[in-house]
């Protein structure tokens, strides 16, 4: 009997076919929101949830370089705190469940629900009278990137003594630079389409998130 799929391919070539399971994936959410009603917020961010977890594990072998944060900004502009909160910690927690779960996943679930209301806070300064500013947004996700990353360096604390952090952070720069200039790529790939399928869940992104954000 021969093991037909005992195939042994090079990391460029596994990093180019989890490229393409992800495009595969993105294109089959997309064609599945096409089929909801306007205002299904909630299925709308479930099929979100589904492309940054998709993403981030097929994209886990280029170190700190996933969609999550841009997802979870545009969540927060459009659909304000409280749910980029909530898918924020459904991503962490369900693509550690894969990735490898425990203490960090807290940490983690913590950073990228800053991230999301970030996202919620300048959401009138990201999106206006129907236009997406690419530029403010990609500058807000490079800086969610150090953010997330050193929010989720804090739990090396747990291991480590306090006077260890700074030296952990700085060591940590050259994964917080790939994870900012992903964030840049990413919103380059997905800014505008995501935001086309939130627009058409959410009719008045800016306003809901100002709201939620003072109440």
């Amino acid at each position: 009997m021969f093991d037909a799929h005992a195939i042994t391919i090079s990391p460029v070539a596994m990093l180019a076919l989890n490229a393409s399971l992800l495009a595969f994936i993105g294109w089959a959410l997309w064609r599945a929101e096409q089929r909801l009603t306007p205002a299904s917020e909630w299925l709308l961010l479930a099929l979100m949830g589904v492309f940054a977890v998709s993403g981030r594990v097929l994209l886990d072998p280029i170190p700190n370089v996933q969609p999550v944060t841009v997802i979870v900004i545009l969540t927060g502009v459009h659909f304000g705190a409280s749910r980029s909160i909530a898918l924020a910690a459904s991503i962490a927690l369900v693509s550690n469940m894969i990735l490898g779960h425990g203490l960090w996943t807290f940490y983690q679930a913590l950073g990228w629900s800053a991230a999301g209301i970030f996202g919620a806070m300048i959401s009138s300064r990201i999106y206006s009278e129907g236009s997406l500013n690419i530029t403010r947004l990609a500058m807000a996700s490079a800086l969610a990137a150090f953010a997330f990353d050193w929010i989720v360096s804090i739990s090396v604390l747990h291991t480590l003594s306090p006077e260890l952090l700074p030296v952990y952070i700085i060591s940590g720069i050259p994964f917080d630079l790939l994870h900012a200039a992903g964030n840049v790529a990413f919103v380059a790939w997905l800014a505008m389409p995501i935001t086309d399928l939130m627009t058409r869940h959410s009719q008045t992104p800016s306003r809901t998130a100002l709201r939620e954000l003072a109440s």
